[in-house]
């Protein structure tokens, strides 16, 4: 039966999870984004020692599901003895270290297809203008190419980052404390599973929602006027 009085209880639980979730969230997306750049020009790049790699690693992350990759990056990597002897190893042996790094792979590899795919929409005839000034290709694709694309994909990029930051609920598999981990934790001590998760779906939901207006209004910024 719900109870009212456990709501309190159950948002102190659950917010002491809120940062760990949103540090998981942002520093997951930021390296997704990262990636999805030198991803994205493998995917439309000319010789297939770029191509195909780049192919590859997105069919198949794109085609597992995180949980599996967040398994395999948690459990696996220590498996590897070149990893354990390398100085990557104190990040990597944390559970939160190994989260943000198998979520924000995965995000690469979705936000790799989206930008590739708006290069690749852009007409011809961008590039040949670019060349016809002069302009290298190194030039022409960061100060031309890149910025249309972006701007095609802002509410794209948006919704990428409110689902980074729902797969940041699977952290919780590997022990570490975020919103849902808590939320569980709670859940066990309080036998309250309806008021637990309400609240903290909730606050996923207020999250999402400012995550969203902040891209409308970089959207809107950057929009070209009379367009």
């Amino acid at each position: 039966m719900l109870s009212f009085e456990l709501f309190l209880p159950a948002f102190l639980a659950v917010k002491n999870g809120f940062i760990l979730t949103l540090t998981i969230t942002l520093a997951s997306f930021a390296l997704g984004q990262v990636l999805a750049l030198p991803l994205a020009l493998a995917l439309n790049a000319k010789g297939k020692a770029l191509r195909v790699p780049a192919s590859t690693y997105t069919f198949l992350v794109r085609g597992s599901p995180l949980l599996v990759q967040l398994f395999i990056v948690y459990y696996g990597l220590g498996q590897i003895e070149a990893v354990r002897q390398s100085f990557l190893w104190p990040m990597l042996r944390s559970p939160i270290y190994c989260a943000i790094l198998a979520i924000g792979l995965n995000s690469a590899a979705y936000a790799a297809e989206l930008l590739a795919g708006a290069i690749r929409q852009l007409p011809p005839g961008q590039w040949e203008a670019g060349r016809s000034l002069g302009l290298c290709s190194g030039v022409l694709m960061l100060k031309i190419i890149l910025p249309q694309a972006y701007r095609a994909i802002l509410p794209a990029i948006g919704n990428e980052l409110v689902l980074v930051m729902k797969g940041s609920t699977l952290a919780s598999a590997v022990t570490v404390m975020e919103m849902t981990g808590a939320a569980r934790v709670f859940v066990a001590k309080s036998y309250a599973p309806f008021e637990t998760f309400l609240i903290a779906g909730a606050i996923y939901l207020l999250l999402g929602a400012i995550f969203g207006r902040i891209f409308r209004f970089i959207e809107t910024r950057t929009t070209t006027p009379g367009r």
